[in-house]
């Protein structure tokens, strides 16, 4: 079907008619002469109209053929995904794609490196949504010569692209008005600047070089290729958490629904550690490339601005000001880059500074129900390079704080962040998760039973001190071997980390009664009978 005739406005019973007619006269792969589509209905602008882009691999067996032989799209799965099925509609758009990673013969320069790419082997209309979150019918339009598309892609069973968005809706007239990939754009995006370094575009006369299809045959259909070495809570238990796997999965749980949550707790509890590792859970992954372009980490302090957050302008070379992105733009950038991908930023101390100054306008976007184009705004310092530029936060980018509610310097949270924010708590875990841990790493039960002991009794008496409270206790991190860490003087390294890191802490906790700080520092190290 040419682009035109995709374009042309039919009710699902006419693009049904029209395919089965094709069908059976063996002409799939050109559904109907583009004379002989009737005329438009007036009365549907086609603005409701979606645009899929869908897997065709179950279990590394390559579905294509059956779909388009009877008409159809099955999900793969049982339940996942099923929401979204259940979203297509008839009239909407769908194309089948597979993923794959090519280096060579690429029709653009990208100094030698790999280049995610997406091939669209079909596409078709929605005639029927069977409401089963399993399969719709479609008329298919076979694509003769399957076509690559690079850069943004994606990796995940389905997706409804977003008309609205720039990366978007040129992948929509891509795929189904066949309209060429326009290299250039996508390479001077600051992500792919970023990525690739800015590398002039090769001279290929030919995009779907031999080169491809030759990988193609070893990549092509087998999607779960690309997926990143998983990175689950049963890693960061294994790496020394010492919450059970259910709060864990509670904590990514309502971080993917609300997309910003903040871990507070007493110091020491571990929330900059595990935050991170949250992050690498939700990310899937623990690898180089997740660590370098997925997850970004930015510490709130009382000097940071607005300007330095999310744009401000900045002393260039030149002797002039540059508009420069700070992290929280250069996040979204990212993220909108890469759609199906999730992205972390994990900002330390979020109450350090001040979170809605520093946030600015963007405080409004962080919401879940805000994170779509239609939400977009313009920013306090708008780039005079892209008049009209408007700014949404994607579905993609998840924000993690850490909180320390011991802090005496720090303001009462804004009500405006508690509200685009999930809290999680930390407490102190001494217990058998952390007794089995130090066992581990060398330190005698004995021992440990006496710390366990100690540190309980000394944060009941932080916590009932009416100068300070449970927000004051001392976290586990203090008294934990760290993972390749070997204990063998277990008393011997109890001290030291008494002395030179519980100890100054309790000396500022009662700087006013130094006296009950010499006197929980002896008890903590007293020398059992």
């Amino acid at each position: 079907m040419t682009a035109t005739g995709q374009d042309k406005k039919l009710t699902a019973d006419t693009v049904y008619s029209l395919y089965e007619r094709a069908r059976k006269n063996g002409r799939q792969g050109s559904l109907v002469d583009e004379g002989a589509l009737p005329a438009p209905d007036d009365d549907d602008d086609g603005d409701d109209k979606s645009y899929w882009f869908v897997g065709a691999v179950w279990d590394g067996k390559d579905q294509l053929s059956r779909f388009l032989q009877y008409g159809i799209w099955e999900n793969g799965y049982d339940e996942k995904f099923s929401d979204l099925v259940r979203r297509i509609k008839a009239g909407d758009r769908i194309a089948i794609k597979s993923g794959f990673v090519q280096k060579h013969q690429l029709p653009f320069d990208v100094g030698g490196q790999s280049a995610a790419a997406m091939r669209i082997k079909a596409t078709g209309i929605v005639i029927e949504n069977n409401n089963d979150g399993k399969s719709v019918k479609v008329a298919w339009d076979p694509v003769a010569q399957p076509r690559d598309w690079y850069f943004y892609t994606y990796r995940t069973t389905i997706v409804e692209t977003d008309v609205n968005d720039a990366h978007g809706s040129r992948l929509i007239d891509f795929a189904f008005r066949r309209m060429p990939q326009d290299y250039q754009w996508f390479l001077a995006r600051p992500y792919w600047v970023k990525k690739y370094g800015a590398q002039p575009l090769a001279p290929v006369d030919d995009p779907g070089a031999d080169v491809a299809g030759t990988l193609m045959d070893v990549l092509d259909g087998d999607e779960e290729i690309f997926e990143d070495s998983p990175y689950t809570v049963d890693d960061i238990i294994a790496e020394g958490c010492f919450l059970a796997s259910e709060k864990l999965n509670e904590m990514l749980d309502g971080w993917r629904r609300k997309k910003n949550i903040i871990l507070q707790g007493p110091p020491g509890t571990g929330k900059t550690w595990l935050a991170k590792r949250l992050g690498f859970a939700l990310a899937g992954s623990k690898d180089r490339e997740t660590e370098r372009s997925r997850l970004r980490v930015v510490h709130f302090h009382p000097s940071l601005a607005y300007e330095d957050f999310v744009r401000g302008w900045r002393p260039a070379g030149d002797g002039r000001l540059a508009l420069v992105d700070g992290v929280l733009m250069q996040a979204i950038e990212a993220a909108s880059s890469e759609p199906d991908r999730p992205f972390v930023l994990v900002i330390e101390e979020i109450n350090r500074g001040n979170p809605a100054q520093i946030f600015g306008e963007m405080l409004t976007l962080l919401e879940s129900s805000k994170r779509r184009p239609a939400e977009a705004i313009e920013l306090t310092y708008r780039d005079p390079e892209n008049p009209g530029e408007r700014v949404h936060v994607p579905d993609n980018l998840f924000i993690i704080g850490t909180m320390n509610v011991a802090d005496r310097s720090l303001a009462i949270v804004d009500l405006a962040l508690r509200r685009r924010f999930a809290f999680f708590t930390l407490q102190p875990m001494l217990g058998e998760a952390w007794s089995v841990w130090c066992a581990a790493r060398g330190l005698d039960q004995t021992i440990s039973v006496q710390i366990q002991s100690r540190m309980h009794t000394l944060n009941a008496e932080i916590s009932a001190a009416l100068a300070l409270g449970p927000q004051f206790q001392i976290g586990h991190s203090y008294v934990t071997p760290d993972m390749d860490e070997t204990v063998r003087n277990g008393w011997a390294w109890f001290r030291a980390r008494v002395e030179a890191e519980i100890g100054p802490l309790l000396d500022e906790y009662w700087y006013d009664q130094p006296d009950i700080a010499e006197a929980a520092k002896r008890k903590l190290l007293q020398q059992p009978a």
